[in-house]
């Protein structure tokens, strides 16, 4: 199977925040953000693996601002690692106020996705080129949070 290189995955997802977003402390609530960042994971997976992806962990999701209604968030999703039937993608969130164009990082994710053939099993998906000092550092994290997910599971 040929490998595929880190860009021709990349998914940004852009969306404005409405009030039936909001919890009630009239911010954008966590289960919206969290929402939208496993809809930008899983295309970024999908798009690597051209196969449907289910998500199978949440290795980690941190809150670093709140989002407020009126915000322009915008999610960039990235694959980091890969293995035989799983990918880990790192999703990041940027709130961007619109009208003073103050932009800050307000999410983290770590996610990682199963690739499905048609009878819904696991199916080897193409290896990930890493072609940037970045990207092959971002890799070797990624396969430290592996072997931590996999040494809990045991």
């Amino acid at each position: 199977m040929q490998g595929k290189r880190v860009c021709e995955s990349l998914v940004t997802l852009t969306q404005l925040m409405h009030p039936e977003h909001a919890n009630n402390l009239g911010n954008v609530h966590g289960g919206v953000v969290m929402r939208l960042i496993d809809e930008a994971g899983a295309l970024c997976a999908m798009r690597h693996a051209r196969r449907p992806a289910v998500t199978v962990a949440v290795d980690s999701l941190t809150f670093l601002e709140p989002v407020h209604i009126g915000d322009l968030v915008t999610l960039n999703a990235r694959l980091t690692y890969v293995g035989r039937t799983s990918m880990e993608v790192e999703v990041c969130v940027e709130a961007e106020e619109i009208r003073t164009d103050r932009r800050v990082l307000t999410n983290r994710a770590y996610v990682v996705y199963v690739a499905l053939d048609d009878e819904g099993k696991p199916v080897p998906v193409p290896p990930l080129l890493l072609e940037t000092p970045e990207e092959k550092a971002r890799a070797e994290e990624a396969r430290a949070r592996q072997a931590r997910r996999l040494a809990a599971r045991a």
